[in-house]
């Protein structure tokens, strides 16, 4: 494949925002983060830049006309229609892709949290109806009375949720499903469906036969703790030596930004993190396998003293009385160590199991 190396981001796309409504990336194209949230920060990126937006409009749509998308095609146009979200919103984007002689406006909507968000086919259509009224103003500025004429036509909107969420995606997608008497008036109701791109429905083999840096962001993304580092062992050499030849080095940097958020979201301490991206921002991707194995023993020896402590803490416990058998085994399944600190000390002081319960909130 071409090498991309020596490409240089524009600094062009603009217009992603965070809850507080701050941008996302600088007027200089610089990328920061100015959101706690993982899911957040990590999407937010991933849209913002033209490389791996037309890598996930390419290859994780499933859209034809969307297969020989680059990046110079997609125009970031999100920051337009920032006043009128009702809500601040962190990665979601508007992205104008052009295709031929044609314009295909694409909505990707970024879906944060583990369960499905039911009402997604309404968030959209209000999202739709945004963009085109935008659009309408804007051919009415250009050529005032063209919008009432017969032969204007105003563009295709393609809406994607890019699911993060570990649950199925079962919200309808199909507006018209949400709406009472659908198959009676069904013809007089907005129908129009929705692309979902669940992260987590994809296998590992599916996403390394891609052969993109998108593809290696989402294996990271799909990792739900230290222990599933394991699963990335068997990855093959040649998938890293390939993404380490065409890889720009400006996107070695962004790739690095976006694994360290996946990274701090698993509790892997800083100094791992930091060795962990510096050998993606050097392109030394092989040598992750032995970041991989170090993750794996380190994750072990976590769950090691996550039990101690839970067994220390129901030591005490049982100096108080009889824990309930439903509290034993909260405390027992909790691997959070600062949590079972914190119970740890609330057991030693506690002068029954009552109060305990009270102050631990289990």
């Amino acid at each position: 494949m071409e090498s991309r190396r020596d490409i240089t981001k524009d600094g062009t796309a603009a217009g992603a925002f965070n809850d507080a409504g701050n941008p996302a990336i600088s007027s200089t194209g610089k990328h920061t983060v100015n959101n706690t949230k993982s899911h957040d920060n990590g999407a937010k990126l991933i849209f913002d830049d033209p490389i791996l937006c037309a890598q996930f409009l390419r290859g994780y749509t499933n859209i034809e006309l969307l297969r020989d998308v680059q990046p110079e095609d997609i125009e970031d146009i999100s920051e337009r229609f920032l006043p009128m979200w009702q809500e601040g919103r962190d990665s979601d984007s508007v992205k104008k892709v052009r295709l031929k002689d044609c314009e295909l406006f694409l909505i990707a909507i970024v879906e944060h949290q583990s369960k499905v968000h039911y009402d997604m086919a309404f968030k959209l259509l209000r999202y739709i109806v945004m963009v085109l009224t935008d659009y309408e103003s804007e051919q009415e500025k250009k050529k005032p009375g063209v919008t009432r004429t017969k032969e204007f036509r105003y563009p295709p909107i393609l809406p994607v949720v890019y699911y993060e969420g570990t649950d199925r995606w079962t919200a309808a997608r199909n507006f018209k499903d949400r709406v009472y008497l659908n198959n009676v008036l069904g013809r007089y109701i907005p129908d129009f469906e929705y692309v979902v791109v669940p992260v987590a429905s994809y296998t590992n083999e599916e996403l390394i036969e891609k052969k993109d840096e998108l593809s290696l962001i989402m294996l990271i993304n799909k990792l739900r703790s230290s222990a599933d580092f394991k699963n990335l062992k068997g990855i093959p050499s040649e998938y890293f030596e390939e993404l380490s030849e065409k890889t720009p080095r400006y996107l070695l940097e962004l790739i690095g930004k976006i694994i360290a958020v996946f990274l701090y979201r698993l509790n892997v301490p800083r100094k791992e993190v930091e060795q962990f991206t510096d050998q993606i921002r050097g392109g030394e991707f092989q040598m992750l396998f032995d970041s991989f194995e170090a993750y794996d023993v380190q994750e072990t020896r976590r769950i090691s003293k996550a039990e101690g402590k839970a067994e220390d803490i129901l030591e005490l416990l049982s100096e108080l009385g009889t824990a309930p058998e439903e509290l034993c085994r909260t405390i027992q399944e909790t691997t959070d160590l600062e949590k079972l600190k914190s119970w740890l000390k609330l057991a030693a002081k506690a002068e029954n199991i009552g109060q305990f319960r009270e102050k631990a909130g289990i």
